[in-house]
């Protein structure tokens, strides 16, 4: 079997990312398509549309109808697959792809997907965008007996359980692989059969599926993404979501059957999808991601106005909540922060007394707008607050007489075990301090969250029911949907009822 692939290497350093780790990082996201013409090609341009979702390192898997082919690398996806040559590695009308922010496995291109194996019934590709959170348990219980591992990403483990399944069709393997695990999964695997698509029982992480018209009006290649806005680059319609707990074949000759492997349970999406994660162009969970995010403003004005001159977003991700703030409160929308969009790796590094800090670089206070003016800043999320400290102080330092601060999600409280990288709990600024604490902290003239009932509303429900949540808000509420193993066991016994509560999933 042909494998090709780039040279691998274990350090991989995100020039993008915060430097002091003062966000929720980008998850993963996946792609995968089958019939196409240059599929390889469609892919990487589906995982363009997917960049915003991971940045470390992407690849892509394709088959030939004879032959599986292998390129991934670190850092974007048009650093890696821009090139007439990338493109000649990757032939076939099937193709499987992976942009990737590392959560559980840390860098390096041993763990960069999609993961390919040769298993028993010939090679075997997949894609995942989420987190196992029984992973270690299921690894350590592997590795005894006799399982050897390439690498530390949970994806791997996937692999193991269907390589080391009895039962006698793959798809039953891979049934029964799943079924051992716990957490959050969207999945993308190929095999010489064709392609298979699935979510976890509680849909926690997103995929989508559309096909490529051809010219002649039939459906043509079948499409899977984690956003739509990936099959909307592509030419692709969208036809639905995949369903919570649902598994989708679709064979060489592209027929496509849905298995509904497990005990139906009430979906859970990522409500955090709303808030930052997906591009504002996308839909999610039935809704516009652009609209919702105008509701949370208007929310935020609702439930916590500011007697101010001008309402600002801190770009990007602050803009839509913003335009509904201003838009419900009747006060004027602004730009009073300009980004840059060039930030990257610096090649000149000035002395330190000349180094600017990660905020400066990306944003700069619109001065002569600002000055003497009482604003009030719409960002997404406050994770360890040293950001909007910054972005505070910049606006004083313009000129700001009064510098308010709203926030398009409740506070951040608790870690996330499904795929978002967040920082350990004592180092979240809400789970650490009181709302005036956190005023002060980032020095704010006034701070405000959206309630949870009002970020409830703003997705197009009522409020949010207690008993059986309709979105996966752990990290808000500390209601987590499924059973966390790996935590469990690699906690003191003494600290087991400090553990955040959890429920059953069949």
């Amino acid at each position: 079997m042909a494998l090709q692939h780039n040279d691998l290497g274990d350090t991989v350093h995100h020039p993008f990312h915060d430097e002091d780790g003062d966000s929720l990082r980008e998850e993963c996201g996946v792609f995968g398509v089958i019939g196409a013409r240059d599929a390889a090609a469609v892919t990487a341009l589906g995982l363009h549309a997917l960049q915003h979702r991971g940045q470390e390192a992407a690849g892509i898997v394709s088959f030939d109808g004879q032959e599986f082919h292998v390129r991934r690398g670190n850092g974007h996806v048009a650093e890696n697959f821009s090139t007439g040559e990338a493109m000649a590695e990757l032939p076939g009308s099937m193709a499987v792809g992976h942009v990737r922010y590392s959560t559980t496995g840390g860098s390096g291109l041993r763990n960069v997907q999609p993961l390919y194996a040769e298993l028993a019934s010939g090679g075997f590709a997949i894609a995942h965008n989420g987190n196992i959170s029984n992973a270690m348990h299921l690894r350590s219980d592997l590795v005894q007996r006799g399982a050897i591992f390439q690498g530390t990403a949970d994806t791997e483990v996937i692999i193991h359980l269907v390589a080391t399944s009895r039962y006698p069709t793959l798809l039953d393997r891979f049934v029964d692989a799943l079924r051992m695990l716990e957490g959050a999964y969207s999945l993308i695997c190929t095999t010489k059969e064709g392609m298979i698509a699935c979510r976890d029982p509680l849909g926690i992480r997103p995929l989508v599926m559309g096909h490529i018209p051809e010219a002649d009006g039939k459906k043509g290649a079948v499409v899977f993404a984690s956003e739509t806005v990936a099959l909307d680059i592509v030419g692709a319609t969208f036809d639905r979501e995949v369903e919570a707990g649902e598994l989708i074949e679709v064979d060489q000759d592209g027929k496509v059957t849905s298995h509904r492997p497990f005990v139906e349970a009430s979906s859970r999406p990522c409500i955090f999808e709303h808030v930052y994660f997906s591009r504002p162009d996308s839909i999610s969970a039935g809704q516009s991601v652009y609209s919702v995010r105008k509701a949370i403003g208007q929310q935020l004005a609702i439930e916590s106005p500011a007697d101010v001159d001008l309402v600002i977003p801190v770009p990007d991700s602050g803009v839509p909540a913003a335009i509904g703030y201003a838009q419900e409160s009747g006060v004027p929308f602004e730009l009073g922060i300009i980004r840059s969009h060039y930030v990257g790796r610096t090649f000149i590094q000035p002395s330190d007394g000349a180094r600017s800090s990660s905020v400066s670089r990306k944003h700069n206070a619109n001065r002569a707008l600002v000055e003497g003016k009482r604003i009030v800043l719409i960002d997404d999320s406050i994770v360890r607050g040293t950001t909007s400290l910054k972005i505070v102080q910049m606006m004083r330092n313009a000129g700001a007489t009064e510098v308010h601060m709203r926030i398009a999600s409740p506070p951040t409280m608790h870690s996330c075990f499904y795929g978002v990288d967040t920082p350990e709990r004592n180092k979240l600024l809400a789970a650490r301090m009181d709302m005036d604490a956190m005023r002060e902290f980032i020095q704010a003239d006034s701070l405000a969250f959206v309630s949870i009932d009002g970020l409830y509303r703003a997705v197009g429900e009522n409020e949010r029911k207690s008993k059986c949540p309709q979105y996966c808000d752990a990290c808000f509420t500390g209601d987590y949907p499924t059973r966390l193993t790996d935590l469990a066991e690699r906690t003191d016994p003494s600290q087991l009822s400090l553990l955040p509560k959890t429920e059953k999933v069949a």
